[in-house]
């Protein structure tokens, strides 16, 4: 088994450190944008603080969109943009922009989601020893929800790494492409599974020191 994979290791380490730049980035740029947009839907929602009905339908038209088209098509679609954004559609950089633009959605429901079991009672106490909207939202509404953030940061990463072994259609690279190019489309099972095995340690691992901030931030714990 050996003697087959490690002719190909320079190749298979390139393959990780191709997805660790994919999703290191897009969900970077994803959790930033993404908590921008899921704040925004929570505050302008029916009874929140903005109270913004009008734009809360066009904003959640949006993400819905967006979440509903499937990545791989998204990936296709937007090649035009990518090309204009990044200036190529191929690469590990130019896999970025469908990723981050996949997550930001995804995230954004995730953040909203949070806020909503944030307890309301909490806020309106704030509200009523005369904190402003921007400590409402920065000193409470975040300080009570970070540990849910935290582990929606973690839910994202660990999607987004099944995410980066499809952007192999645009050259992205990446330990998923690795594992096609020269598990399956060469017949070298032991290399097949050496891969998903190292995709399952990694999982493991994001899962784990996500875990582990999570039980830090949560002051139920």
């Amino acid at each position: 088994m050996w003697d087959k994979i490690i002719p190909v290791l320079p190749e298979m380490k390139l393959a990780l450190w191709q997805t660790f730049y994919m999703v290191t980035v897009s969900v970077i740029l994803g959790v930033i944008l993404g908590t921008l947009v899921g704040t925004l839907l929570y505050l302008t929602r029916e009874g929140s603080l903005l109270k913004l009905p009008a734009f809360n339908l066009i904003l959640n038209a949006f993400v819905n969109i967006f979440r509903s088209v499937p990545f791989l098509l998204l990936t296709i679609a937007i090649i035009p943009f990518t090309r204009l954004f990044v200036g190529t559609a191929i690469g590990t950089t130019a896999a970025i922009v469908p990723m981050t633009i996949s997550c930001i959605p995804y995230f954004a429901r995730l953040i909203e989601s949070t806020f909503l079991e944030v307890n309301r009672g909490v806020i309106e106490a704030a509200e009523s020893m005369g904190a402003n909207r921007f400590q409402l939202v920065w000193k409470v509404l975040y300080s009570e929800a970070r540990a849910g953030i935290a582990n929606n940061i973690t839910i994202v990463t660990v999607s987004f790494i099944s995410y980066s072994t499809i952007v192999g259609i645009v050259g992205g690279g990446g330990i998923g492409d690795f594992a096609i190019r020269y598990g399956y489309n060469r017949y070298e099972t032991e290399i097949m599974m050496i891969t998903i095995l190292i995709i399952i340690v990694i999982v493991q691992i994001v899962q784990s020191v996500g875990n582990l901030v999570v039980k830090k931030l949560d002051k139920r714990i």
